[in-house]
């Protein structure tokens, strides 16, 4: 069950906006709080502008989790990683996110707006904050990723 208290950072280029706002738009009428680090329009912009902040506010604990977007989510999810305690998935479809935060117990996601859309993204969404971490042998892994 997901938990309605958590705090979300949030970071987008342009490609990934209007995914951004229609997950945003979600999130805060479940009773989510929101942190939008970016960017706030269709104009051609750079993500590590708005992803790097993001990812920075979870890191330090501003933010209990993080989302972040881009035309493919790729990048996104390379920028949000280059940041220390960031564990970023990059997520397609409801099984990548469920293994995501089952598996890998990822504090942020990526997700590319030209890849899924609106509902799509909501689902991938819900589907990664109500999964919870496995654990086990999965646990050991990512302590061998921190090393």
């Amino acid at each position: 069950m997901a938990d309605h208290s958590l705090k979300i950072s949030l970071g987008s280029d342009h490609a990934g906006f209007e995914l951004k706002e229609a997950i945003k738009a979600w999130l805060l009428q479940e009773g989510y709080a929101v942190n939008d680090f970016g960017t706030d329009s269709l104009e051609s912009t750079d993500y590590p502008k708005y992803v790097r902040p993001a990812a920075e506010s979870v890191a330090q604990g501003d933010s209990d989790c993080g989302i972040v977007f881009g035309g493919s989510g790729n990048g996104e999810a390379i920028q949000a990683n280059k940041v220390e305690g960031i564990r970023c998935g990059l997520c397609w479809n409801l099984w990548s996110a469920e293994m995501t935060k089952a598996h890998n117990n990822a504090n942020v996601i990526a997700l590319g707006g030209r890849v899924v859309d609106s509902k799509t993204g909501i689902a991938i969404v819900e589907k990664w904050l109500s999964t919870e971490f496995e654990g086990g042998r999965h646990e050991r892994r990512i302590n061998q990723l921190e090393r």
